[in-house]
């Protein structure tokens, strides 16, 4: 069974993996958990409906982004960082089974 600390490692890198060439948008610089999708990245609020309709394709299952982006409206700071965005996914795929590989 793997860790919860390799298991986040591996869904950021894996997101990570994802947001470098993101919607037509290569982005150069490092991504680690304190990268924010907003200031960071450049994305905008439509970029974050595009990722979750993505991020849902790339593991194969429903998950609920309208949660998470309801979350971030009501916060002060409404940036989303990658730690953040790794904690959710991982609490949402929980329920997958530990030796499905991921669609890409």
């Amino acid at each position: 069974m793997m860790s919860n600390d390799s298991r986040h490692a591996e869904i950021l890198a894996e997101v990570a993996g994802l947001m470098a060439n993101f919607h037509g948008r290569e982005y150069l610089g490092d991504i680690d958990e304190n990268t924010r999708f907003f200031a960071d990245l450049g994305l905008a609020s439509i970029d974050a409906v595009v990722l979750g309709e993505t991020l849902q394709a790339h593991y194969g299952q429903p998950l609920p982004f309208g949660d998470l982006m309801a979350e971030l409206g009501r916060r002060e700071d409404r940036d989303l960082t990658m730690g953040e965005l790794v904690e959710f996914l991982a609490k949402h795929l929980e329920s997958r089974s530990e030796g499905t590989s991921c669609r890409s």
